[in-house]
């Protein structure tokens, strides 16, 4: 498969960043399927004129949003729709949860206390007597 992927040097993003807008959108919009098997990493660092270590971080970044699902010696391919769905839910948790993380040191709460916060949260029954 030709990677079709487009380095833009005058582009301020870093170089990883752009290979990963470009096969989310690619996924996003059908070109490539569930199970479409993607260059090696050194193939598409060479396609590229990048660094391995550009190609592989891109790849890890999609990997762990589960957008592509990488298999030892067998390369790496466009996740399905159900893991891709999961992930993306996962991947916005972590961002709200990581965002709660940062106005809690911004008020000074513990580790403890934003957990404790938190389960309130989940669980308001508890909290009526």
């Amino acid at each position: 498969m030709h990677s079709k992927l487009l380095i833009a040097q005058a582009d301020p993003r870093p170089m990883y960043l752009q290979i990963v807008e470009q096969i989310r959108q690619r996924v996003a919009t059908g070109d490539w399927p569930p199970g479409t098997e993607l260059p090696s990493i050194r193939t598409l660092a060479a396609d590229l004129r990048v660094s391995v270590i550009t190609v592989k971080r891109a790849y890890l970044d999609l990997e762990t949003e589960g957008v592509i699902v990488t298999r030892h010696g067998r390369g790496s391919c466009v996740a399905d729709a159900q893991d891709r769905a999961q992930a993306t839910q996962l991947a916005e948790l972590d961002t709200h949860l990581a965002a709660a993380g940062r106005i809690a040191a911004t008020l000074g709460l513990t580790d403890e206390a934003l957990m404790d916060r938190l389960h309130k949260t989940l669980h308001p029954e508890e909290g009526e007597a």
